[in-house]
């Protein structure tokens, strides 16, 4: 049975969402506030217009999978496939269920791109039609983690253990941050939490860039990154080697 759900955009021939090259797929609504989103617009649940402009739209699985279809061709050459994203993709879960289950009875290798924000139920029921986790880790102190993105992080991390004990195939990702999650200290939490596990999970660094500020302008959201320098190639580097000395496999970028 088709299902609704809204999404805001369907980008082709992306290669920074997972291997290969990808059709990432954003779906729209998010609990976290996080000051650094890339995607902003993604936060609010329906589709809404501004300047002329409607944000999101509606859409069934079966149209979805119609587009997503599209691609098979560049999947199946480059070892690719389809990445939800959003937003959170989990914030939509009985959409983004659909639409997994749809993919994988069509062998379309899917990645789910998440905060992990969401009930262990929801990872539990998604496990078997998910090839890929990108999983973000921001910040561990719970304490800094609430203070920055507005929700707890105890289900995030709840959450990771489950997936990792399962052996799902998990990347890391944690966008790198200045003076909020490129720290010392966070960085050090990071690798501790993640040292605990008897295969360690891919990491990638995701830096913090400002092609974002002219949306925050745009839909009249606070920036609290306004004035903020990105992080120099050494202080990037500096992070990766903390993570490679460790023994994780990690790059810079997703």
């Amino acid at each position: 049975m088709s299902v609704n759900g809204v999404i805001f955009n369907i980008q082709r021939f992306s290669v920074n969402d997972g291997p290969g090259i990808r059709t990432t797929v954003f779906i729209k609504g998010c609990h976290l506030g996080c000051g650094w989103c890339h995607n902003p617009e993604g936060r609010l649940f329906p589709p809404f217009g501004l300047n002329n402009e409607v944000i999101g739209r509606t859409v069934d699985t079966d149209e979805l999978y119609a587009e997503i279809e599209k691609d098979r061709v560049f999947y199946e050459e480059s070892d690719g496939g389809v990445t939800f994203s959003g937003g959170e993709p989990l914030a939509q879960p009985e959409f983004l269920k659909s639409i997994l289950k749809k993919c994988a009875e069509g062998g379309i290798p899917v990645a789910v791109d998440t905060s992990g924000y969401a009930h262990k139920t929801l990872f539990k029921q998604i496990l078997p039609f998910t090839g890929l986790f990108l999983y973000d880790i921001k910040l561990v102190d719970p304490v800094q983690h609430l203070k920055y993105t507005g929700v707890s992080n105890t289900e995030i991390l709840e959450n990771l253990d489950f997936l990792l004990n399962k052996n799902a195939n998990v990347i890391i990702r944690i966008p790198v941050i200045p003076k909020i999650t490129a720290t010392a200290e966070n960085i050090g939490s990071i690798i501790d939490l993640l040292e605990k596990y008897p295969v360690k999970p891919e990491i990638n660094l995701l830096p913090f860039h400002k092609i974002a500020e002219s949306k925050y302008k745009k839909f009249g959201l606070k920036n609290i990154m306004a004035g903020i320098k990105e992080l120099t190639e050494p202080e990037l580097e500096h992070f990766r080697i903390q993570f490679e000395i460790a023994g994780f496999k990690t790059k810079i970028g997703g």
